[in-house]
């Protein structure tokens, strides 16, 4: 992934960050995330960044670097978050299902 806006799906607006996955409440922050199948992994890997946030910093303070984060519509995905960046925010990558929707393409024997 060389970036956002290089035909990669994106998701920009109002996530919520659960710091366990099972944890039924989170953190309300916003998002701006993106992410493409890896044809080198077979797998779907997605990054982006969290907006500055007191709990979301302190949870990593505290320990928590692997995160679930949930979009208003449900999709959800799990992520680990890096160090705060120079803003506050947190860079956060993950692999597997992304906590937003992606297309979906059926691959037909020939």
């Amino acid at each position: 992934m060389s970036g956002f806006g290089d035909d990669e799906e994106e998701y920009r607006g109002t996530v919520t960050v659960l710091f366990s996955e099972e944890a039924e409440e989170g953190v309300e922050v916003g998002a701006h995330l993106a992410g493409h199948f890896s044809p080198l992994t077979g797998d779907y890997r997605w990054t982006g960044r969290l907006a500055a946030e007191p709990g979301i910093t302190k949870a990593y303070e505290d320990g928590v670097r692997t995160v679930v984060v949930r979009t208003p519509d449900g999709h959800k995905g799990v992520g680990t978050l890096d160090a705060p960046n120079l803003w506050g925010g947190h860079p956060i990558n993950g692999a597997g299902a992304p906590p937003f929707a992606v297309p979906r393409i059926v691959i037909e024997d020939d």
